[in-house]
């Protein structure tokens, strides 16, 4: 992300202190959950986006910053719902705010971030930003309803687990990118090239979130290794593994998804599964196809310091550790 941090590494600031002033409340809970969240080390990457993408586009106007802020607003706000449903204890290494402050509070302030982000994209005047913000929050909720759906479904098949990523994950980074090309007035082909990028390197980010489920260390990741396989949740390494394994092999997957807890032993012979199997690299292939996608995405713009920025931070996508 060097590239990036050094070319809006200014702006991002600007973004932290918008989070600040955004979260003005009359009730001290609010802010003092929000702020919790919002400082808990979030990689800014939706935030990070907007900013390129209307610099790309030869921004020079008052808005990114408000607009970058709301993205992360908005994603804080499913982050906040998300732990409550997953019942997570882990959000970026520290104690998830329904640990810290029970479900009822988590939930009642993810709704006043949703709420607050409207607001504040009304003040921003553009009807074509609340479109695509108002679109993307639709189909972000229809997709937490879509993975409820598919909880323990082993024949889950790879096109409806990208549905699910799509709506669930890639479609706030695609909005991110558009409104960026909003703000810069670029020209339709443009401006959907960059919802493109989005929604790409969406997809992607989520591929390797669900590839260091079973990769990473619990340190490393921030967050509970093994809890979408404890949750029920069929993530493409496990998909993979599922269509090509053995009756038993399947049986005993399907045992460990219907126990209430994920025992280290369970979790390990899932892991030695996924791996036998070749679920690790084939989700990896397939994190660097749709960065391999967001690539050509941005062929209609000129070599410029900006795009190489977007270009490493989709690279970085395949890379991380977290």
């Amino acid at each position: 992300m060097q590239a990036a941090l050094e070319l809006i590494g200014n702006d991002l600031r600007m973004v932290e202190e918008q989070f600040r002033k955004d979260l003005a409340s009359d009730v001290p809970l609010i802010r003092k959950v929000g702020e919790y969240v919002l400082a808990s080390g979030g990689k800014r990457i939706r935030p990070a986006m907007l900013l390129l993408a209307a610099r790309l586009c030869d921004y020079t106007g008052d808005q990114a910053i408000p607009l970058a802020s709301v993205v992360e607003f908005i994603h804080t706000a499913t982050l906040l719902h998300d732990d409550v449903v997953d019942s997570a204890t882990l959000r970026r290494g520290l104690a998830s705010a329904n640990t810290l402050w029970g479900n009822e509070a988590s939930v009642l302030i993810g709704d006043f971030l949703f709420s607050k982000s409207f607001s504040l994209m009304v003040a921003a005047g553009s009807l074509d930003v609340l479109r695509v913000m108002s679109q993307a929050t639709t189909v972000i909720a229809e997709g937490e309803v879509l993975q409820l759906l598919y909880t323990g479904d082993l024949d889950l098949s790879e096109e409806q687990y990208i549905a699910v990523v799509r709506a669930k994950t890639a479609v706030l980074l695609s909005a991110a990118c558009q409104c960026g090309a909003i703000l810069g007035e670029a020209p339709s082909g443009q401006e959907q090239a960059l919802a493109g990028f989005g929604m790409d390197l969406g997809i992607a980010f989520q591929l390797m979130d669900d590839l260091l489920d079973y990769t990473a260390s619990e340190a490393d990741f921030g967050k509970s290794i093994g809890h979408d396989l404890e949750e029920g949740k069929m993530t493409l390494p496990l998909i993979h593994a599922l269509r090509q394994c053995s009756s038993d092999e399947r049986a005993m997957v399907a045992s460990v998804v219907a126990q209430d807890e994920l025992t280290p032993d369970a979790f390990s012979r899932i892991v030695a599964l996924v791996q036998r199997h070749g679920g690790i690299e084939y989700t990896l292939e397939k994190a660097r196809s749709c960065v391999a996608a967001c690539r050509r995405q941005l062929d209609s713009f000129p070599d410029s310091r900006c795009k190489r920025a977007l270009l490493e931070l989709a690279e970085y996508v395949v890379t991380r550790t977290r």
